[in-house]
C-alpha cells in the first residue's frame, strides 16, 4: 500500500462496499480505503486471496474489512449482502462496482449462451448493485457509486467483442444513473482504468513483448499497477468531488 496517499478524513468511518475486492485492482482499493479508516465490506468468489487480505489487515489499528463470498451473477445473493451490510455494518456511502473478466474470445466462437453469460457477469452487476446500494445512500443523505470502465472500449480493442459491449454499457449506465439519482446528492461516474499490471493480467494475457509495446503506446513510461487507480477511487468517493458526477476519469498513464 501506498503510504503516501492523500488523507480524506470524510472517508473516517464511512461504510464502503466493493465488488471483486480481493484480489487484483480490487484489492488495492479495499487496502486504500481500509488505510483512510473507512469500513469496508467486499465480495469476491476467491476465498483464499480474500481471507488473506483480510488477516494482512486486521493487524492494523481499525477495523478489519468484512469479505462475503458472493457470485456477483447472482443478483438476488448480492443485493442480499448489501442488505445486510446496511443493517449490520451501517448505511453505504461509497459502492465500487469493480469485479468483471475480461476472457478473451473469437467472435465466431460466441453463442447465446456465452454471450449472456458475460453480460451477467461484467454489466447487470453493476446495475442491480446500484439499486440496492442507493436505497440507503437516499437515506444517509447521499453516496458515491464508482463504475468500473475500460480502456478497451477508447482503444477499439479486438479479441473480446462481449467484454468490450459490456464495458461501453457502463458508461451509458453511469450517465443514465446520474441523471437519476442525483436529487438524491448521489454522484455516479466512471473509472477507466489502463493497462493495469494485475498478477491475473500478467499470467493470462500480458507478456514482456506486450508490456513493452504498453508503455511505447503510453504518454507515461511507467508499468501501471493496482496502486496507480486506488487514488483517483478515493477521490470520486471524497467530499472532495461533491460537484462531479457523470464523468469519466480514466488513469491508464496516457494509453492512446
Amino acid at each position: 500500500m501506498n503510504q503516501h496517499l492523500a488523507r480524506y478524513g470524510c472517508l473516517e468511518q464511512r461504510v464502503v462496499f466493493i465488488t471483486g475486492g480481493g484480489s487484483g485492482i480490487g484489492a488495492s482499493l479495499t487496502r486504500a480505503f481500509h488505510h483512510q479508516g473507512a469500513r469496508v465490506v467486499f465480495v469476491d468468489i476467491d476465498d483464499e486471496a480474500s481471507e488473506s487480505l483480510v488477516a494482512e489487515l486486521s493487524v492494523k489499528a481499525c477495523e478489519p474489512p468484512l469479505y462475503h463470498h458472493c457470485d456477483i451473477r447472482d443478483v438476488e445473493s448480492l443485493q442480499k449482502v448489501i442488505a445486510d451490510t446496511g443493517q449490520n455494518v451501517g448505511l453505504i456511502h461509497t459502492l465500487v462496482n469493480n469485479a468483471a473478466s475480461d476472457d478473451r474470445h473469437r467472435w465466431q466462437d460466441v453463442d447465446v449462451a456465452y454471450w449472456d453469460e458475460r453480460m451477467s457477469l461484467n454489466l447487470r452487476p453493476m446495475f442491480f448493485a446500484a439499486q440496492a446500494a442507493a436505497e440507503q445512500m437516499i437515506q444517509a443523505g447521499g453516496g458515491s457509486i464508482i463504475n468500473f470502465g475500460s480502456v478497451s472500449v477508447q482503444m477499439a480493442l479486438g479479441g473480446l467483442p462481449a467484454y468490450v459491449t459490456a464495458k461501453a454499457a457502463v458508461h451509458g449506465l453511469t450517465r443514465s444513473l446520474a441523471r437519476d439519482m442525483g436529487e438524491h446528492n448521489i454522484r455516479v461516474n466512471t473509472l477507466v482504468p489502463g493497462a493495469v499490471m494485475t498478477q491475473r493480467q500478467l499470467e493470462k494475457w500480458i507478456g514482456p513483448d506486450d508490456e513493452a509495446a504498453i508503455q511505447t503506446r503510453q504518454c507515461l513510461k511507467l508499468r501501471l499497477e493496482p496502486e496507480h487507480i486506488a487514488p483517483a477511487v478515493l477521490f470520486l468517493a471524497s467530499d472532495e468531488s461533491l460537484a462531479i458526477s457523470g464523468q469519466e476519469l480514466a488513469v491508464d498513464a496516457g494509453w492512446g
